[in-house]
């Protein structure tokens, strides 16, 4: 079955990370400031005549000012929409840049873009030869990167307008288990289960840097674009600076070793201050970037099946998000480490997928079938 259902109901210099509006474009912006705990509502765009339904929703009743992203809020949210076009699991998804579109992959070897204006799938695109798994934007609203899961392992970067490839990026020789693009040039990371991180320039095919590493790595870049870590072993985290990372990391955090699971995605929270590490159990831990040390454990989500859960911080960076196996969204307070709001998205199957917007009041759940929500209050 295929369609859309409406459903009831930065960084290290410590210099805060201002995300203005897209230009034009209605909706709400999400401004990070120096507290990091405000969602700066840009309803000034609206009105009746052209704001497009799904945002227009999002911001119904809205008033102009601000909104601050409380516990309250949070509860709030209700599936709006739910797209059931692909007929296997989605592998991965991920926003543009200015929150307007969205394009996800599956392993019915379908790449999927969204538009979150309006709330409904916009083209589908297929990669029947080679598969597609995990699928990141580049800087340009048009191309995406993606890894395959047939095959090979090469790394394909793709221009979505005529549905041609610009480039392919070779050297990996197991599956691709992380890749994420630098927020601030062609620059993108990827790691494997080859046991290697690999540098990458979106204008060259060649390797622009390689680390061997032992166990499996994960990976990510800090939001200002100037540092990366690497997750080793299910217990170290390495901290890289982009500029001179063959000289090796100026820092090295050693954790207790994960016995019974494995760190699955490393990221940073959007004022650099905090890295989220998800496994394949049920835990996700969250990491002081620049001491090492463990602020919290968020427990109490379903994953017996050793599933690659995403977690991910909201884009005030005070909240922790995270899916769930019996199809639910548990959200945590980063700060006091408390649960404040468990969702039911009505998931099918494990919620392997989930991403806050960062433009828009809106975040996207997936399993096999894509969901937008919505908050039903404003606080």
């Amino acid at each position: 079955m295929r369609g859309a259902e409406t459903a009831c109901g930065g960084g290290w210099s410590g210099r805060a990370a201002i995300l203005p509006a897209a230009s034009g474009a209605p909706g709400i912006g999400i401004g990070v400031g120096r507290e990091g705990r405000t969602l700066s509502r840009r309803a000034a765009n609206l009105s009746s005549s052209n704001a497009p339904s799904f945002i227009a929703a999002a911001d119904a009743g809205a008033r102009e000012g601000e909104m601050k992203l409380t516990d309250n809020v949070l509860r709030s949210f209700r599936v709006a929409k739910v797209f059931r076009e692909n007929n296997d699991k989605i592998n991965c998804f991920d926003f543009s840049p200015n929150g307007e579109t969205l394009i996800s992959s599956s392993d019915d070897d379908s790449i999927v873009l969204y538009d979150c204006q309006e709330g409904k799938p916009k083209r589908t695109l297929y990669s029947k030869k080679y598969g597609v798994d995990l699928i990141r934007y580049t800087h340009a609203a048009n191309t995406v990167v993606y890894s395959s899961n047939k095959i090979d392992d090469t790394i394909r970067y793709l221009s979505l307008h005529d549905n041609k490839y610009i480039r392919y990026f070779h050297g990996h020789s197991k599956r691709v288990v992380a890749l994420c693009m630098s927020p601030v040039d062609d620059t993108f990371m990827s790691s494997s289960l080859d046991k290697t991180i690999r540098l990458w320039d979106l204008r060259s095919p060649n390797c622009q840097g390689l680390m061997h590493l032992q166990g499996r790595p994960t990976c990510s870049f800090d939001p200002e674009g100037l540092i990366f870590a690497a997750g080793v072993n299910s217990e170290i985290i390495k901290l890289y600076d982009l500029r001179s990372f063959d000289k090796g990391p100026f820092a090295t955090f050693k954790m207790q070793h994960e016995r019974t699971c494995e760190w699955t995605g490393l990221k940073f929270s959007n004022d650099g201050k905090l890295m989220l590490v998800s496994t394949n159990g049920g835990m996700v831990r969250l990491i002081d970037a620049f001491k090492g040390a463990v602020l919290q454990t968020f427990a109490g989500f379903n994953n017996s099946k050793g599933i690659s859960l995403e977690a991910s911080f909201t884009p005030d960076s005070q909240f922790v998000m995270i899916g769930s196996e019996d199809g639910k969204v548990h959200v945590w307070n980063a700060e006091s480490g408390l649960k404040v709001a468990v969702l039911d998205g009505k998931h099918t199957g494990p919620v392997s997928c989930l991403q806050f917007n960062p433009k828009f009041m809106t975040f996207a759940s997936a399993c096999s079938n894509m969901a937008f929500w919505l908050p039903t209050i404003d606080d």
